[in-house]
C-alpha cells in the first residue's frame, strides 16, 4: 500500500487512479460553477464600470468585462474538449462579492474617488477568487490529462493574475493619494476613517490606502496590511501561509511558489 507521501506525489503527477472518477466529478462541477461565476461577472462588471467616477477606472472595467466574455467562450471551449455540455452551476462567492461591490458604491459619494479606490478593492476580491480558482483548474485538468483544456485554462489564468496587476498600478497611480484627501463623512467608517481599526484590534497607519502600505511585509489587493502571511497572494497576519499548506514556512508541500490554489500559482 502507498504511504500517504505516496500517493500525493502520485496525484499531482496524474498516476493516481483511484481519484480519477472523483477528479472528474469534481472538475466538471468547479467548470459549471465557475462558468456561472464568470457571466455574473459580466453583469457585476458593467455595473461597476456605470458607477466609476474616473475613466480611467471605467475603462478598466469595461476592459476586463469584453476579457470576460472571451473567458466564458473559452470555458465553452473546455466544455467541448472534455466532451461535456456547457452547463451553469452556482456560485456563492461572486454573488456575494457583487453585492460587496454594490455595498461599496451604496457607502460612497458619486463622482468621489474614494467610490473608486472602494470599487478596485472589490474588483481585485473577484480577481483573487478567480486566480484561484483557474490554478486550481488547471491543476486538475493536467493530473487528468486533459491538456488542451489545461492550457486553455492557463491563459485564462494569466488574464486574471494581469488584471490584478493592472489594478493594483491603476490605483497606485493616482486613485490612492487623491482619494485620501477628500474629506467628509462617507456615512461608514470603512471607507471614511484612514485609521480604522482591523479585525484583529491594530489600527491602520494613517497614511494608508489601496495599494500602499500599512505596515509591512506582506500584500492583500495590493496593500501592506502585517506580515509574512499569505493568502491568494495577500496577508493578514503573522508567520503562516494559508492555502498553500505549510504553516510557517512561506513554502508549499503541492508546489514552490504557490497560493491559495490547487497546485497554486505564484505571481499575484
Amino acid at each position: 500500500m502507498a504511504t500517504f507521501g505516496e500517493r500525493i506525489a502520485n496525484f499531482f503527477n496524474g498516476d493516481d487512479n483511484d481519484t480519477r472518477e472523483g477528479l472528474h466529478g469534481l472538475f466538471v462541477t468547479e467548470l459549471k460553477n465557475t462558468y456561472y461565476a464568470e457571466k455574473q461577472a459580466i453583469d457585476a462588471l458593467g455595473e461597476q464600470a456605470d458607477a466609476a467616477t474616473t475613466d480611467e477606472v471605467r475603462n478598466a472595467f469595461l476592459q476586463h468585462q469584453d476579457e470576460s466574455r472571451n473567458q466564458v467562450a473559452r470555458l465553452e471551449q473546455v466544455f467541448q474538449h472534455i466532451g461535456i455540455d456547457a452547463e451553469e452551476g452556482s456560485c456563492d462567492a461572486i454573488d456575494g462579492l457583487a453585492d460587496d461591490a454594490r455595498t461599496v458604491v451604496s457607502m460612497t459619494e458619486s463622482d468621489s474617488l474614494t467610490r473608486d479606490a472602494g470599487l478596485i478593492i472589490a474588483a481585485q476580491k473577484v480577481e483573487h477568487h478567480e486566480i484561484a480558482t483557474y490554478g486550481s483548474l488547471v491543476t486538475l485538468a493536467r493530473v487528468m490529462g486533459h491538456s488542451e483544456a489545461a492550457r486553455l485554462l492557463e491563459q485564462t489564468l494569466e488574464e486574471e493574475k494581469n488584471t490584478d496587476r493592472k489594478l493594483t498600478q491603476l490605483a497606485e497611480s493616482f486613485i490612492n493619494q487623491r482619494a485620501n484627501s477628500e474629506s467628509g463623512d462617507m456615512g461608514n467608517d470603512q471607507y471614511s476613517d484612514s485609521s480604522a481599526v482591523r479585525p484583529d484590534g491594530v489600527r491602520y497607519q494613517d497614511s494608508g490606502s489601496v495599494g500602499q502600505t500599512y505596515q509591512s511585509g506582506s500584500s492583500y489587493s495590493g496593500s501592506q496590511l502585517g506580515s509574512g502571511t499569505m493568502h491568494s497572494g495577500s496577508s493578514t497576519g503573522t508567520g503562516s501561509s494559508v492555502g498553500s499548506s505549510s504553516y510557517g514556512s512561506g513554502t508549499s508541500s503541492f508546489g514552490t511558489g504557490n497560493d491559495a490554489t490547487l497546485g497554486g500559482t505564484s505571481g499575484i
